[in-house]
């Protein structure tokens, strides 16, 4: 297993289905658009590495497949994180909020990172002084 600072493509890791019932799925609540929102969380460190959309079928895909698969708005597509950059994600734990109108998804990410830019995380932008942070947010 490789550790989650390696930017190689050798690692190791897994795709394992996520247990859930129909009841779960019910549970979820989705826009006007069928949508639901998805963080993407690194499973060693806590990173926030991504948001994106899913909707019911890419969410059943997502638990099935132990892969994350989103909803692309632009393409009018499924996804499945990785195919195209090798940058893969390999889903331990799916949890949605007590609204039902959020996913939180814990991944093992593959390869460099999540971000299309290059970045391990998505969000390696600041307000304020302009300064790049591609590690987890400072604790409170």
């Amino acid at each position: 297993m490789t550790s989650p600072a390696d930017t190689t493509d050798t690692a190791t890791f897994t795709a394992v289905p996520v247990p859930h019932t129909d009841e779960e799925l019910a549970g979820i609540t989705y826009n006007a658009d069928g949508l639901v929102g998805a963080i993407i969380q690194d499973a060693t460190d806590g990173t926030v590495l991504m948001f994106a959309w899913m909707n019911a079928e890419s969410l059943a895909r997502t638990l099935e497949t132990g892969r994350t698969w989103f909803w692309s708005r632009s393409r009018q597509e499924y996804w499945c994180k990785g195919e195209t950059s090798g940058d893969r994600q390999y889903v331990r734990g799916v949890r949605y909020d007590c609204d039902g109108d959020a996913l939180l998804i814990t991944v093992d990410q593959e390869g460099a990172g999540a971000c299309h830019t290059g970045n391990r995380s998505c969000f390696y932008r600041a307000f304020g002084d302009g300064a790049v942070d591609d590690g987890p947010p400072a604790g409170p």
